[in-house]
């Protein structure tokens, strides 16, 4: 292993960091329930106790929780401490039911600007540079997350949250930020933003960028690295854990997160019996955090559907790229369907934009799928029509379901500031 790190703590052996787990996870339980009544009951009605905690193992034995249970508990019933020490308050937009509301004591906030912090230093930054934050800011963690982390870690920060693209392409040349941090859909359009404006992206000062909040691939990578001509690094995290920073690439080897493991233990678990997988296996990653104040999560089923790997860079364990969510995935006509596998596949066209739409009908009992996109210039129709077609074959090869590919002229797909909404299901059920 090689490299810089941030913190000591990032070099720990494994028996030392498997020790400081054991201790905190013991801690937290504890406190969750002592002073959730929501914990308690959950802990009762399974016949547990955080004295039945021995080893790391053993947490498999502890209830999940799930994002209804957020909701169930709204606003402040899952916080571990009084309203009055909580500091800040963040939240989801709650457009499928309730928000879903976090808290964080001062304590929690410094402890959330160190990995922040941790994450940009494992990913190549260094105190002095220009940082442009073009994550969303407000309710939504990932703008502050960014901001305070990059702060602490001595950066010089551009708040410019998202959306006004041309403002962003302005304030990215008259500023010239060595990183970029932004959703990777919301990269692309700034790129596209800049060559309308006849600069060349690879141009511009970024050489790095760290990008999160949505799931994306492989392909999404080599598209944004060849486009801007920086490192392009994921970050991960959600805000029912802390926000971004659970988890980041670290510059040397780009081969999956390292998983702050002294803040929070993972375990895999399969997505419909729950029971607990063998490190290595493919499944749902469930997250406790270890050193959360005002909102302690115990096995937080996350959806992120992925698998740990030992550690490269760092030590702790890595967690293999994050494409999809088990809530994300689409089945049509009984075939297991992600949006990401169809995004893939679209990347490997080199007339195609990597803008999509899915637009999913049912007529009587069949599903119909429509995939809508654009191309990169103009095109004719027969090549309209020859790209179309090439991209269907390619889908029902790979994917094994039949769709209709429609190829709009560029800039045809509305683009997103934030996360990219790339599913329009208006199925009805048979």
């Amino acid at each position: 292993m090689s490299g810089e790190v941030f913190e000591p703590i990032e070099r720990a052996g494994i028996d030392e960091l498997r020790a400081l787990q054991l201790a905190r996870l013991r801690a937290t339980l504890e406190r969750a329930y002592r002073c959730v009544p929501h914990y308690k009951a959950r802990f009762d009605a399974a016949a547990v106790h955080p004295d039945d905690l021995r080893e790391l193992a053993d947490l498999s034995r502890f209830p999940f929780l799930v994002k209804d249970d957020f909701r169930a508990n709204y606003p402040f019933g899952l916080f571990a401490v009084d309203r009055a020490r909580v500091a800040r308050l963040h939240a989801s937009s709650g457009t499928t039911g309730r928000a879903t509301v976090v808290g964080y004591t001062r304590a929690d906030i410094d402890t959330w600007a160190g990995l922040v912090a941790r994450s940009i230093f494992a990913a190549g930054g260094r105190a002095g540079d220009v940082v442009h934050v073009a994550y969303g800011y407000g309710l939504f963690t990932g703008g502050l997350g960014a901001h305070y982390g990059a702060e602490r870690l001595g950066c010089t920060v551009v708040p410019m949250s998202g959306g006004q693209t041309a403002k962003q392409v302005q304030l990215i040349c008259d500023f010239a930020p060595r990183i970029i941090m932004v959703t990777p859909s919301y990269a692309l359009a700034i790129a596209e933003e800049m060559e309308h404006r006849g600069i060349e992206p690879r141009t511009c000062s970024l050489a790095l960028g760290i990008f999160g909040a949505e799931p994306w691939s492989e392909e999404m990578r080599a598209t944004i690295e060849a486009r801007f001509g920086i490192d392009a690094l994921d970050i991960y995290g959600l805000s029912e854990v802390m926000g971004p920073g659970v988890a980041a690439e670290c510059l040397e080897t780009k081969d999956g997160l390292t998983l702050w493991e002294d803040h929070f233990y993972p375990e895999i678990v399969d997505p419909v019996s729950g029971a607990v997988l063998p490190e290595g296996d493919f499944g749902e990653l469930v997250l406790t955090s270890l050193t959360k104040e005002a909102l302690p999560v115990i096995r937080y089923r996350t959806r992120d559907l992925t698998r740990l790997l030992p550690g490269t860079a760092r030590p702790m364990r890595r967690l293999a790229r994050i494409r999809a969510r088990s809530d994300d995935m689409l089945i049509v006509r009984g075939v297991n369907v992600f949006p990401s596998q169809i995004e893939a596949l679209l990347l490997r066209e080199p007339l195609l934009a990597p803008h999509y739409r899915i637009h999913l009908t049912r007529a009587g009992a069949l599903d119909r799928v429509r995939v809508y996109t654009e191309s990169r210039e103009q095109l004719e129709d027969d090549q309209r029509a020859i790209c179309a077609r090439s991209l269907e074959a390619a889908i029902k090869t790979f994917i094994g379901i039949s769709v209709s590919v429609e190829i709009g002229a560029p800039g045809q797909i509305e683009r997103s500031s934030g996360k990219a909404s790339r599913v329009l299901d208006e199925r009805s059920p048979t």
